[in-house]
């Protein structure tokens, strides 16, 4: 079988501060792994984790670093900071994201708006994969997980920009698991659905809330919980024939493609927001 044991294995988690993210870095740490918890904005959190984590070391096994994943200067920082203070980079996750809580039809959407989601969700995406592609190793129990969203399926309103962006990632992240042939390193996305984070919670109703609860065969939105175990397999030696896939974790709100090729989802999904 199989060992999911991570001792030994720096990981880059972006965004790593709250929500999904913070769930993630937490549980690659459980597994062994030294993290590097990046974060934009959200310093104090960021920090309150990494000293969370190293309470119990003995050694230094998680650091904070503060970097905009759009800024290819500052993801390169972050890369270099990283190896300084924990050597060679083995994973990296790429959760950092935006959405606009406004949730606009396209019609309505700014270019502002579409610009500032595509410039964090997509360039980001882009900048520490490229750097990453670069920089991992060559050799076993390399990974490059970019955490997208099962929207992508869902084609819910109010999504465009956000489902457009996460796409777009879907696409580099499938072609960039090919080009690295040979070297060992893998690629793949874990797709969320409907998680229960301030990320998701921003801008919605109740109402809402409850018809994306309905929409989800399992009855319940997803926790932050649901989500890390899916990356840290991916993360581990479990996960080394898993390549240039996206693997939806939404609890069956939006079930994989039928033999038309079009992904299908709950009605009440389309409709809620």
């Amino acid at each position: 079988m199989a060992n999911q044991n991570l001792n030994g294995r720096v990981a880059i988690v972006t965004g790593g501060s709250r929500g999904i993210d913070r769930e993630i870095a937490i549980h690659l740490h459980s597994l062994g792994a030294r993290v590097i918890i990046n974060y934009a904005s959200s310093s104090k959190q960021a920090e309150e984790l990494a000293s969370q984590l190293n309470t119990n070391s003995s050694e230094l096994s998680a650091i904070a670093v503060k970097a905009d994943v759009s800024d290819p200067d500052e993801v390169k920082l972050l890369f270099d900071k990283a190896e300084q203070e924990m050597g060679q980079v083995h994973v990296l996750v790429n959760s950092a994201g935006v959405l606009d809580p406004k949730y606009p039809s396209l019609a309505d959407t700014t270019v502002d708006d579409w610009d500032k989601t595509f410039s964090i969700n997509t360039k980001g995406a882009f900048l520490v994969c490229r750097e990453a592609a670069n920089r991992l190793a060559r050799g076993g129990a390399r990974r490059i997980i970019m955490i997208t969203t099962s929207a992508v399926g869902g084609l819910m309103p109010g999504y465009a920009a956000y489902a457009a962006s996460k796409a777009a990632v879907e696409t580099i992240t499938k072609i960039v698991a090919k080009e690295l042939k040979g070297t060992g390193i893998t690629a793949n996305c874990v797709a969320p659905g409907p998680v229960a984070t301030e990320l998701f919670f921003a801008g919605k109703s109740e109402e809402t809330m409850n018809k994306m609860k309905d929409a989800c065969p399992l009855g319940r939105l997803g926790q932050p919980q649901d989500v890390s175990p899916v990356v840290g397999f991916l993360a581990g030696d479990a996960g080394q024939w898993i390549n240039g896939q996206v693997l939806r974790v939404n609890g069956g709100s939006v079930i994989k493609p039928s033999k038309d090729g079009v992904e299908t989802h709950k009605k009440s999904v389309s409709e809620c927001i």
